[in-house]
């Protein structure tokens, strides 16, 4: 069989509604990477939030942050490493709308490091930024904000975080890319103006010498729009957001919480 690269998401697609990896999951990615496939972790997640999952996985392959901000190898100082970065002036007027976007917080992302309005801290559980409390220290405030994010990641109470996606699009007149992430949280992930899940798989495709027509994607909310466009073959997951499902080729049997992803990779692959 022809070797394939497998692009996956995280949130809503290979993790269960806890943010687990199933055993069944972990032991079917390892089965998959044996035959030769190459299997790449595409999250809207920062890096130190993924890091867990790519080590349980026992991947080696790079993985792509922020949407496809950042592209690296975990633990390696690797040559090809991409990072595309936001103009910090976005971030600090993001800030400025803090209550006009109605947001629980507003972080500045970057690789090893993050940002944080600190005025709800009541409405979001530090795990959600990949850490076990707020600190004073990561307080975002215009003076502190002296590079360039890899992102600009924020929770709101807005009732519909896809119009909110739309209306900060106008806003910064279509200067920039947001995305939603998978699952109930209403999370939005704003890039550089450009980049994508599929920009940074283009990239991986080409250092691989591979073609699109080898790649395999599985995703569940808008920010993977794209990247199932890109695939040969695209999978929504069952429990996939609407806006998605118009890019899919296929969609899973199973949702998140049944192994979806494992289960059609089984049947690719091992059965």
């Amino acid at each position: 069989m022809t070797k394939k690269m497998i692009a996956i998401d995280l949130d809503g697609t290979l993790l269960n509604k806890d943010s687990q990896l199933s055993h069944y999951t972990i032991e079917t990615i390892r089965k998959v990477q044996e035959a030769g496939h190459t299997v790449i972790i595409a999250t809207g997640r920062p890096y130190r939030m993924a890091y867990d999952y790519y080590r349980q996985l026992e991947l080696s392959t790079p993985m792509i942050n922020f949407n496809g901000s950042l592209i690296h190898i975990p633990d390696q100082n690797w040559e090809w490493e991409q990072n595309i970065l936001i103009d910090k002036q976005y971030l600090i007027d993001f800030l400025k709308e803090e209550e006009r976007f109605e947001a629980d917080f507003i972080a500045g992302e970057y690789k090893n490091k993050f940002f944080i309005t600190q005025n709800y801290l009541e409405n979001f559980s530090p795990a959600l930024l990949g850490v076990e409390r707020i600190t004073p220290d990561t307080l975002i405030h215009p003076e502190r904000i002296t590079s360039d994010p890899h992102s600009i990641l924020m929770q709101t109470r807005a009732a519909d975080k896809y119009a909110l996606a739309d209306d900060i699009k106008r806003y910064f007149n279509d200067e920039l890319e947001i995305n939603t992430w998978g699952g109930p949280l209403n999370i939005l992930e704003t890039c550089a103006k450009g980049v994508t899940k599929a920009s940074a798989l283009t990239y991986l495709l080409d250092l691989y010498r591979m073609d699109a027509k080898n790649l395999i994607a599985f995703g569940d909310e808008h920010n993977d729009i794209q990247m199932l466009a890109l695939a040969n073959r695209g999978y929504a997951m069952k429990n996939a957001s609407a806006t998605l499902l118009p890019y899919a080729d296929r969609l899973t049997d199973y949702t998140n919480d049944k192994d979806g992803v494992a289960r059609e990779l089984r049947k690719l692959f091992l059965d």
